[in-house]
C-alpha cells in the first residue's frame, strides 16, 4: 500500500552514534525499473525496458510491524493527506517500507494498473499484469481496506479514464461520500 515521495539514499551513508557507526549500503539498481519524478505522486517507478506479462519485478521489502504500531506511526486524524508505505501481510503484521524499504515503495497507485501485488506466504511481490512498455510508469491498485475512511485523505491522482477518485478499495468508500479526485 505504498505512496511515493520518500527520500531514497543516493550513496552509502554513515550514521554515527555515541557507541558505534552504522553503514547503510544502497540497493543495486533494479533491472526492470528506475525511480524518477512522477505526474501521479512524488516519485514513481518507470520501466527501463519492455517488461513481459507475468514478470516478477520486485519484492516489497521493509520493517515488519504490528497493526497497532502502524496505527501509532500513521494516524489519519493528524495527516493532511494519506501518505504511508504500509502493506498488510497478515492479521497481525504489516510491512512498513518508509524507513528500511526498497524501491518497490515508489510504485504508485492507479485505477488502471499494469502491475499487481502477489502474496507468497508472508512476502509481497510486484508482478506485471500485462506487457509494460519501456518508459511507462509502473502502478498497481492499492485498494486500501479502511473502516470509516475519510475519503478526502485517500484521493487518487492516477488520471486513468475510469479513475474511481480514491485509492481505497470500492468496499471501503462510504456510499454517502463522493470519491472523485479533486484535481
Amino acid at each position: 500500500m505504498p505512496a511515493a515521495s520518500a527520500q531514497r539514499p543516493k550513496a552509502a551513508t554513515k550514521k554515527k552514534s555515541a557507541t558505534k557507526t552504522a553503514t547503510r549500503t544502497p540497493e543495486p539498481p533494479n533491472p526492470w525499473f528506475l525511480v524518477e519524478r512522477s505526474a501521479i505522486q512524488g516519485r514513481g517507478a518507470f520501466a527501463r525496458q519492455r517488461i513481459p506479462k507475468g514478470t516478477r519485478i520486485i519484492e516489497y521489502l521493509g520493517e515488519r510491524i504490528t497493526h497497532a504500531e502502524a496505527s501509532r506511526r500513521y494516524d489519519d486524524a493528524s495527516m493532511r493527506r494519506h501518505h504511508t508505505f504500509l502493506f498488510t501481510v497478515s492479521s497481525r503484521t504489516c510491512i512498513d517500507a518508509a524507513r528500511t524499504g526498497n524501491d518497490a515503495r515508489f510504485i504508485n497507485h492507479s485505477c488502471a494498473p499494469n502491475c499487481e501485488a502477489v502474496q507468497v506466504g508472508t512476502r509481497i511481490f510486484i508482478h506485471a499484469r500485462r506487457a509494460i512498455r519501456a518508459g511507462e510508469e509502473l502502478s498497481y491498485d492499492y485498494a486500501y481496506e479502511v473502516e470509516d475512511a475519510d475519503v478526502d485523505l485517500y484521493v487518487c491522482r492516477c488520471g486513468a479514464p475510469r479513475c474511481r477518485g480514491t485509492i481505497l478499495s470500492p468496499s471501503s468508500v462510504p456510499k454517502t461520500k463522493s470519491a472523485r479526485a479533486k484535481n
